[in-house]
């Protein structure tokens, strides 16, 4: 008899707990300049904005929690390199509202933000090597991504060690990811 297969519910509990292991073991800290580096210094061919002296762009980026990678440099440098930065309030229908960085009234801009958006950053728990991200079970993200015009880059941010070859459940409406981001450097989801 074949093993049963593991529910969503089951793996997001497992990679949770990898996570808390994961991120006990690393320096947070300098993984977050990790991640600004490599967004800002070295980003794919093609991200909008991304490059220091582009144009000034909107980011849609997020304020991470304890275990997952540390986004508190990346807003700061995409910041300071004149990017518009804009994180997300949730709201009790888990929509997503969104605010500039910048506005220490979190004004509420509208949950349309994500239509205007020119670069991405998205969190997950995993993404597997044909680009099925895992988010923490919300379905947050899985409103914005569809929102997103037509060739919008995004990319999620995951420690080292959270692409997985193990293949992830997938459903329709799930976006495939492109790319991931790790304080290692960039890697490409699928092709």
């Amino acid at each position: 008899m074949a093993p049963a297969r593991r529910t969503k519910g089951e793996i997001r509990r497992l990679l949770r707990a990898r996570r808390r292991e994961l991120a006990a073991a690393r320096d947070l800290t300098a993984d977050g300049a990790a991640l600004a580096e490599h967004l800002l210094a070295d980003p794919p061919a093609g991200w909008p904005g991304a490059v220091p002296g582009a144009a000034p762009t909107t980011v849609l980026s997020y304020e991470s929690l304890p275990h997952e990678p540390p986004t508190a440099a990346v807003n700061t440098a995409l910041q300071a390199a004149g990017h518009r930065v804009l994180v997300p309030i949730t709201l009790p229908d888990m929509r997503l509202e969104w605010c500039d960085l910048a506005d220490p009234d979190r004004t509420p801009l509208g949950i349309d933000s994500p239509t205007r958006a020119d670069l991405v950053l998205t969190p997950a728990l995993a993404v597997d090597a044909a680009g099925t991200r895992l988010g923490q079970g919300g379905g947050c993200y899985d409103r914005v991504l569809p929102m997103l015009a037509e060739g919008t880059p995004f990319v999620v941010l995951l420690h080292p060690g959270e692409v997985t070859d193990e293949p992830l459940p997938a459903d329709p409406h799930d976006v495939p990811v492109a790319l991931v981001l790790t304080a290692d450097g960039w890697s490409r989801a699928r092709a």
